[in-house]
Parts: structure tokens; sequence; C-alpha cells
């Protein structure tokens, strides 16, 4: 059976979308046993250049003519606006609709989903996540039997690979930022990816799925790298971690925790060895365990595998079944925590003399917070750069604590005569208690 395909926006997704569909038809054909037909590509600038030739007679700048002529639309154009537009439109025809676009989906899922509902249509989401690693999939399928108990996952390449050069390079964020532009992994205007909000668009779509239902994604904590020092991931190497961007999923009693920020991990955990521009996602089931998908994610071709696998997963149902099935994984309100429960990297720059350690310790002992060790080496200071007039930087690591308590603690500590500028909290994620 054919199935008619449009895309909308042809950027360097789309064109791998394109390149895909064209170059591996037979393959698909052959695998799938359904006929892809590629009928229109719209965007607006035909004379950019490009990776792949797109064939003239299937070009066009009106996407009004992908939604008339596709009984599948591909969204590629990102952002909220006109691709909020353009799905709706495309769902209102009785069109099934793929998209990549993390930003819109986040923040606005609800209402195109519920409305796809309500027409008896499908949306496909694979490359919205992890670009090529097939993630959406394994959560909504293969997982399907599993109360999804945490999800942690590094999912922004452009930052892993900052933290990367930082810790094996031992150079400082803005030459690691730098490097990261030249070489085309950062944009000029890298804010959406080192201040979190890439990272915490995807974790908010794998939440929607693993945990069946929405939540304001303004709920949503968002902690960045632009911060992150040297000697902090110098400091945290000493004492057996290392630093990542981390987004954080987990069931807590009733609520859900859901959080993206810099991160101490145990350097033996799988997660902790995850390097340059890679991603990783470990999802933690009931039944299951934990499973860990890895891959490249993002790219042209890396994505576009993506797109099309939701293409074809559309265009089967379509042939076989008659109608593609609706989303199903459940349209609760789901309860955010503010009051996350972790162990805590703590580092104050204060005065080398006797008492200082004992006035932190008490304010952090009536706040309900318990130290789990201290680190002071002038070594490590002086490897970093940062050994000044007997100002030294005194390390704390706790035991699980809750944030509030621990917000409340640094107010009481910042007013220590003792303590000289701001102090430094990374959140770690292990095992231990």
């Amino acid at each position: 059976m054919r199935v008619r395909v449009g895309i909308v926006g042809c950027g360097v997704v789309g064109t791998g979308v394109v390149e895909l569909l064209l170059k591996n038809s037979e393959l698909i054909r052959e695998r799938s046993g359904v006929d892809l037909e590629l009928t229109r590509v719209a965007d607006k600038d035909w004379q950019r250049p490009r990776s792949f030739y797109v064939p003239s007679d299937i070009r066009t700048t009106d996407y009004k003519e992908v939604l008339e002529n596709s009984d599948i639309v591909v969204e590629l154009v990102g952002g909220k606006g006109f691709a909020k537009q353009l799905i709706k439109e495309a769902l209102e025809k009785g069109k099934h609709v793929v998209s990549a676009n993390k930003h819109l989906l986040a923040e606005e899922g609800r209402e195109l989903f519920e409305l796809a509902q309500k027409k008896g249509l499908s949306i496909g989401f694979e490359a919205s996540v992890g670009g090529g690693i097939p993630i959406i999939k394994a959560v909504k399928e293969s997982l399907v039997g599993n109360r999804i108990r945490a999800i942690y996952g590094i999912l922004n390449g452009t930052t892993n690979y900052i933290l990367t050069r930082m810790l094996e390079e031992e150079v400082d964020f803005q030459s690691a930022l730098s490097e990261a532009q030249e070489k085309g992994y950062a944009e000029a205007d890298p804010s959406l990816d080192i201040d979190g909000w890439d990272t915490a668009h995807k974790i908010a779509i794998l939440s929607y799925i693993a945990f069946g239902g929405f939540f304001d994604f303004s709920e949503v904590y968002v902690e960045g790298i632009r911060g992150v020092e040297l000697l902090d991931i110098e400091l945290g190497r000493e004492l057996g971690y290392t630093l990542k961007l981390l987004a954080i999923a987990k069931r807590r009693d009733s609520e859900l925790e859901v959080r993206v920020h810099p991160t101490f991990l145990p350097q033996e955990d799988p997660l902790a060895k995850v390097s340059d521009v890679y991603n990783a996602i470990m999802v933690e089931g009931d039944f299951v365990g934990k499973t860990m998908f890895y891959g490249k994610g993002a790219g042209s071709h890396p994505t576009a595998s993506a797109v099309v696998s939701d293409i074809v997963d559309i265009a089967r149902k379509i042939a076989f079944c008659k109608e593609a099935m609706p989303y199903s994984w459940g349209d609760r309100t789901l309860s955010i925590s503010k009051n996350f429960y972790s162990r805590y990297y703590l580092r104050f720059d204060v005065p080398d003399k006797p008492g200082v350690l004992a006035s932190i310790a008490r304010v952090l002992a009536d706040s309900n917070i318990s130290i789990a060790s201290v680190l002071q080496k002038e070594k490590v200071c002086s490897i970093a750069g940062r050994e000044k007039e007997h100002i030294i930087p005194l390390v704390i690591l706790t035991h699980k604590a809750y944030e509030l308590d621990m917000k409340k603690a640094l107010e009481g500590i910042k007013e220590l005569p003792v303590v000289v500028g701001e102090p430094v909290l990374i959140r770690v994620e292990e095992e231990a208690e």
C-alpha cells in the first residue's frame, strides 16, 4: 500500500530525512511492506546549500501543498509559533503528524496530544529526544509492562563535550565552550544548551510518557553549566566523582522529581563514562531493573533515522490496521516536588584557621543535614590555580538531605564571617544514603 509523506522544513534534519527516504526507499519497502511516497517538501528558502539534492518536482514554498498531498505530515521547522499552527492544521485535516520539536512538545504538547486523541490520529516524536537513540519507543512499548521508577539522562551533546574537555584537558569553561563552537558542536548563541533548557525539554517529554501524565513545564528545575568551575571538577575527581549535566526524573511517594542540573556521579557509574558529544539514558523499571540507551543525540543522519522510524511505524498501521493508534499513555496531571532528596557537594572559600569547619557543621546540623566526608587539600587547590592568601577551599560531602533544608542551611552559612564569597552547591547522585 502506498502512504504519502510530506515534510515542512528542510534544514539539516529535514534534508537528512529526504536523503534517507529517497536512498533507502527499497530497503524500507522490503522491511515494512509499505511503499512510502515523498510527495512534497516545503521550505521558505531553496537557494541555500544543502548536503543532499532535493528533487525540484517535490519542492514547494507553500506548506499547504504538503497538507493537501500527504497522509503523514512531518514538522521540522522548530519553535512554537508556526510549528504549533502547522500541527493543529494537519490534525484538523485528518493527517497524522511526525515531529522532532522538543521545545513545542515539552511546553505545549498536552494540547496537541489531546487533539490527536480526539481525532483518532497519531503524533510520532521519537526524534524529539536522544536523536537516533530509540528511547521513546523503548519507554512507550518495550517497557510498557514496567512501572518506571527513575530516568537519568545525559541528553545534550554540547554540554557533555564541554564537561569532557574540562575534565580531560583541564581547561576552563569558556575555553571548552569556544572549542565546541569551533568544531560546530555549539551554536554561536549556546544558551539553550549550556543553560539546560534543551535538556529540560527532553526530560519533560520522557517524563510524560514514563509516568503517564502531564505537568506544567515551568515546574521543572533547570540549572545549566555556565557557572561550573574547573576547581570543582578537580575536587570532585579527588572525591571519586565525574561531573555531568544530568536530567533526572524519579518517583518519590505520590510526587515526581523532574530536574536538570550539574551532577556528580561516581566514576564507576556507566553514565559517568559517557564522553564527548554522546548521549545516554538510564531507565529503571520495577521488573526490568536498570537499562541503558546510548548513542549520538543529534546530527542530520541520526535524527533523520528517528524521524523515519516514526513515519514507517505510522504508515504500517495505516496500511495494515486502516488507522494509526493515538497516544494512550495517560493524561492525568502529575504533581512535581521542589523538595528534592539528594546528596550534596558543598565548597566554601574559608580562611585556613581552626574552628571554621565546626561553625559550618553546626549550621548544617541545625538544618538536619549530616556530613559524610570533608576534603581540604591544598595540592588540588594549587592545580586549579586558586591558592591565595590563606583562603582555601573547604569541601563537604553530605548524606542525603532535603533541598529546602539545604537552602535554609546555605543562607545561614553565608552569614558566617568565615565564609568568603558565594558557596558552591552541586548535587550528587549515587546509591549511598
